[in-house]
């Protein structure tokens, strides 16, 4: 069953991780992805602020994030993933009981070949 967030007037944001390495890289997915305002720090706690505040958003019922291709940086990078996935969690957390929720969904893929470890940073 597919679920279609958009007859609802839910907004759709796509976290796509195809490629994606380094937590830099990271940092730059979500800025483009959520169309972070411009004084995003591209670190944890910015990410953080940004997502529960979503003030620079169009006023929505609700939003969606679909993270896709993750399973390749969460091999590369599995405490940047773990962390990724708590300030997510943390957003729903905030949003679930607001007039405008806030959803995430890890879009499956079959797993690809093993990717190369990445620096830390």
């Amino acid at each position: 069953m597919t679920l279609d967030p958009r007859p609802a007037g839910w907004a759709t944001l796509r976290l796509d991780l195809d490629g994606v390495r380094s937590k830099a890289g990271l940092m730059d997915a979500c800025a483009e992805a959520f169309a972070l305002p411009r004084w995003f720090g591209r670190n944890w706690d910015a990410l953080a602020d940004c997502l529960i505040d979503l003030s620079w958003l169009p006023d929505v019922p609700g939003r969606v994030v679909v993270v896709s291709s993750w399973r390749g940086f969460a091999r590369a990078r599995p405490g940047d993933w773990e962390t990724l996935r708590e300030v997510l969690e943390e957003a729903v957390g905030y949003w679930r009981e607001a007039a405008a929720p806030l959803e995430v969904l890890l879009a499956d893929a079959p797993a690809g070949p093993e990717p190369e470890p990445g620096p830390e940073g």
